[in-house]
């Protein structure tokens, strides 16, 4: 939902052909078109773009009104293999849909706004459970699988996480639709989008029949559309979606005056390419160090969510007269008001930080304003620290310390947590004046879909820590959960406006529900032909060494693992090596001595280090300039100096 996920875009682009090799109809770039730069010069500057390995959607976001999910079930391996050596060539990489798009926006820029009609294709995409790729490969797609990594979360998948995630109650994975307990197995996601619904009909007949041909079954079929009318763009509660939505390095242009921002989109920060693409560089945390195959590739999260419009809005309602009636809230205040706050946002997508008062509508064309900054109301005075766009993305409304007041985002520390999110409305809108399809009880909500690396760090930590947790953010009275999505509970709500005073306490039902969840992961074309082929090797492959040079920083839970030896920094602020049963092989005793993060510093010493940056532990006790950390095969973990020579170890070889 708002900042939380993308729903297709009104005008987003309809690209050519039938997805396998689009044929792209060249429109001139009109001089000082916003966004746009020259071709040539993108594929210097901006070598993403020109992507033949990662698939669309990843990078390059498809933006169609019409998607259907088709939730696939193997029935043997040559099936399988045969299935997805035919259907890879159909499927859409990060060059066909970026070059697409970007003909699009010209076209929209000439045409003063319209959408240009001729402009149209269908694009396909595909992403694999754990299963679906240990059936693929012929066994386990990664060997080493540490506690607490992405590739332990991917292989139990949401339904075992379920209570991590808060899908719990009327969230359990015993009611859902698809990726549960009792339902049938997901071994495969295929995407299927189109600009228009018989265009998507004739793909998805096709599909159909490649699918029975080879054995396979639907498990699920999940539709998605964009919204009609005045609520194009929009989600089914009435708000804007899918403004927040970070830029990625390489691929989107850097603002010449604020190379961390994208160009033309104030407020949006520029990410590694690594915290979306496997095997590319990372911000702010360690690689998962993920089989070589799986470069190129992205983990891709989708969850059905329920939305009881009415119920949401009634709530809204019955919350705003007992906030009345205590005197919390101006007595002009509305519904809308209200329901703002709660999001963060006015129905427009302007945020309430920059227009506190009324709803302000945007240009026609003009790009949503993401330009936000929460630095000047930590305590959420304006825009409520339970409003579902500072639960998802706090910003600079976090601090380093408490005392100093220093943001966090301006320091790009919260970048690794971001998401690729490319979700889109499903159901007919709640029109009480409308037919059956309409009515409260129809089925309708959001088709939650993100990209990202890493399981854990991003999408896990966002619902978990964030979304999920009425803690977050740290302040003397509890926060509570996404005032908007989360689950039911209390939440502190602000009184006073700007100027201060106490809060009070809201107590929130939940109207936004699971119905179903998978974790896939969406392979580079290179390997869809080699799981295709049978050539992937089980296991990833031979186990390799893991060398780190200064400066590196493992955050608590952060490991780095060879197999035999797992180097961990633990919750309970200690360092510890444990081998591939995670049983304990050596600790470094500092457990509860207030050590904050494990460092390779600079000077060659491993390092851990309080919140003052003082040693609570450290090895070797000399310096040593150079010296890298090893994560051996053989189970030790050593500091090697520049000349080879060993300086400090472990122990711990087998």
């Amino acid at each position: 939902m708002n900042d939380s996920t993308t729903t297709q875009a009104p005008g987003t682009p309809a690209t050519f052909g039938n997805g396998a090799s689009p044929a792209t109809t060249l429109v001139p770039t009109p001089p000082g078109a916003p966004g746009v730069i020259p071709a040539q010069a993108a594929d210097r500057a901006l070598p993403l773009r020109r992507s033949t390995e990662i698939q669309g959607d990843i990078l390059a976001g498809f933006r169609k009104d019409h998607v259907r999910l088709l939730l696939l079930t193997f029935g043997n391996q040559r099936g399988a293999r045969g299935w997805l050596d035919r259907l890879r060539h159909r499927i859409a990489t990060t060059r066909d849909v970026a070059a697409f798009n970007a003909a699009f926006s010209r076209a929209r820029h000439n045409s003063a706004g319209d959408d240009p009609s001729g402009l149209r294709s269908v694009w396909r995409s595909v992403s694999f459970t754990h299963d679906g790729l240990t059936l693929l490969i012929g066994g386990a797609p990664c060997a080493d699988v540490p506690r607490g990594s992405t590739q332990e979360a991917f292989a139990q998948g949401m339904a075992k996480r379920a209570e991590l995630l808060g899908d719990t109650g009327q969230n359990d994975p015993a009611h859902w639709l698809f990726g549960g307990r009792r339902n049938a197995p997901v071994h495969a996601v295929l995407t299927v989008a189109a600009d228009r619904s018989e265009e998507l009909s004739a793909a998805l007949a096709h599909e159909r029949e490649e699918i029975a041909r080879h054995g396979l079954a639907v498990a699920f079929e999940q539709n998605g559309a964009t919204l009609e009318g005045e609520r194009r763009g929009k989600e089914h509660f009435g708000f804007k979606d899918g403004i927040s939505q970070p830029a990625v390095a390489g691929f989107d242009e850097p603002d010449p005056e604020h190379p961390e921002h994208q160009r033309g989109k104030p407020g949006t920060r520029i990410i590694a390419a690594g915290e979306f693409v496997v095997g590319h560089p990372t911000d702010h945390r360690l690689p998962s160090w993920l089989p070589e195959w799986m470069n190129d590739g992205s983990f891709h999260v989708v969850r059905r969510l329920a939305q009881d419009v009415p119920g949401w809005w009634a709530q809204v309602a019955d919350q705003l007269r007992a906030l009345k009636e205590r005197g919390a809230v101006p007595e002009e205040a509305t519904t809308e008001w209200l329901a703002a706050r709660l999001v963060g946002r006015w129905r427009s997508g302007a945020p309430v930080a920059k227009s506190p008062d009324a709803d302000v509508t945007a240009a026609p064309g003009a790009e949503p304003d993401n330009d936000i900054s929460f630095d000047g109301d930590f305590e959420g005075r304006v825009t409520p620290l339970c409003s579902h766009i500072r639960k998802v993305n706090p910003r600079d409304g976090l601090t380093v310390d408490a005392e100093a007041q220093e943001p966090l985002a301006l320091k790009g520390a919260l970048d690794g947590r971001r998401i690729m999110r490319r979700g889109i409305p499903y159901g007919l809108p709640f029109d009480p004046a409308g037919g059956a399809g309409n009515g409260p009880d129809a089925p309708r909500g959001l088709l939650f879909v993100s990209y990202q690396a890493d399981l854990i760090a991003q999408f896990e930590f966002v619902q978990r820590t964030w979304v999920d947790s009425g803690d977050f953010p740290s302040r003397e009275k509890p926060v509570g959960r996404d005032a908007m999505i989360g689950r039911e509970g209390v939440v502190s709500f602000p009184t006073g406006g700007a100027e201060g005073g106490d809060p009070v306490e809201l107590s929130l039902r939940q109207f936004v529900r699971t119905e179903g969840a998978v974790y896939a992961f969406a392979p580079s074309l290179s390997a869809l032909e080699r799981l295709a082929k049978g050539t992937v090797p089980v296991g990833g492959g031979p186990a390799a060494d893991r060398v780190l040079t200064a400066v590196r920083t493992l955050q608590r839970g952060e490991v780095v693992s060879t197999r035999k030896a797992r180097l961990r920094f633990e919750a309970d602020g200690d360092l510890v090596v444990r081998d591939e049963n995670e049983t304990e092989r050596w600790r470094a005793g500092a457990a509860g001595l207030g050590a904050v993060r494990a460092e390779l510093r600079a000077d060659g010493r491993l390092m851990l280090a309080d919140s003052e940056g003082g040693a609570v532990w450290s090895a070797p006790a000399e310096p040593s300039p150079g010296s890298t950390l090893e994560v051996l095969t053989d189970g030790d973990v050593l500091i090697r100096a520049a000349d080879g020579t060993v300086l400090w170890s472990t122990g711990t070889a087998r």
